[in-house]
């Protein structure tokens, strides 16, 4: 899972219930998004950019303790590069996996 690598990554010392509880968040994170946020041509509007942002954020907001402020804001934004990246929109994706 994609999203887990990137919130996991480059080094954090979880225990194995704090990564299963990391792996939920992304899991769930990433289903919201698909269902809610990720419009068509949603990274040409300010607003729907804004409204993707917000849910990463809202999302990632139970994360566990050894997400400091400064690592849980490098993660948002890690997060959001991400999605900006290789959701051009749920739909597209969608397509794009089954091919």
């Amino acid at each position: 899972m994609a999203l887990f690598d990137v919130l996991t990554q480059p080094d954090i010392t979880l225990s194995k219930a704090e990564q299963a509880q990391v792996k939920q968040i992304a899991r769930t994170l990433l289903d919201t998004l698909k269902r809610e946020r990720l419009v068509l041509d949603w990274r040409k509007k300010q607003q729907a950019r804004a409204s993707v942002q917000v849910a990463i954020e809202e999302g990632l907001t139970e994360l566990p303790d050894a997400y400091d402020t400064a690592f849980f804001q490098q993660k948002l934004g890690a997060v959001y590069q991400h999605i900006y990246e290789h959701y051009a929109s749920a739909t597209q994706h969608t397509y794009a996996q089954a091919a």
